[in-house]
C-alpha cells in the first residue's frame, strides 16, 4: 500500500513526506512549524524545509500569530486543501482496488487477524 501511495503522489509531484506534512498541517489548522515537526517526528530544521517546499508550491502559507507576533503558524491554502482531497480520494480508490481482490470472507478474516495483532491482550 505504501508503494502504491508513493507512486500515486508522483502525479502531483509530492513525496510521501510532503503529503504527510500537508495532511498534518491541515489537521493542525494553523499550528507552528515546531509543532508540525513534533507530530511528524522530524527535526524542526527538516520541517522548515518541508514547509518551504509546500509554500513555494502555494499549498501552505506562513501567517503571524495575532496573539504572539513572534510566532508563525502554517496554514493550508485552498489549493492545498483541494490537493489533500484529491490525494485522499486516490488513496481510498487504491486501497479499495487492492482489497477487492479478496473475497468477502477473506476480507473479514484479514480484519480479524489484523485486529488480533494491534489490539492489546487482556
Amino acid at each position: 500500500m505504501r508503494r502504491a501511495w508513493a507512486h500515486s503522489l508522483e502525479e502531483w509531484g509530492l513525496s510521501p513526506h510532503h503529503a504527510m506534512a500537508l495532511r498534518q498541517a491541515m489537521a493542525d489548522d494553523g499550528g507552528r512549524v515546531s509543532d508540525l515537526a513534533g507530530r511528524l517526528r522530524i527535526a524542526p530544521r527538516s520541517a522548515t524545509e518541508v514547509v518551504d517546499s509546500l509554500e513555494e508550491r502555494g499549498l501552505v502559507e506562513r501567517v503571524r500569530s495575532a496573539e504572539d507576533r513572534r510566532a508563525v503558524h502554517v496554514q493550508v491554502t485552498a489549493a492545498g486543501r483541494d490537493l489533500v482531497a484529491h490525494i485522499e480520494r486516490s488513496r481510498d480508490e487504491a486501497q479499495r482496488a487492492m482489497f477487492e481482490r479478496l473475497s468477502t470472507s477473506e476480507q473479514e478474516e484479514l480484519r480479524r487477524m489484523l485486529r488480533a495483532l494491534i489490539e492489546p491482550e487482556i
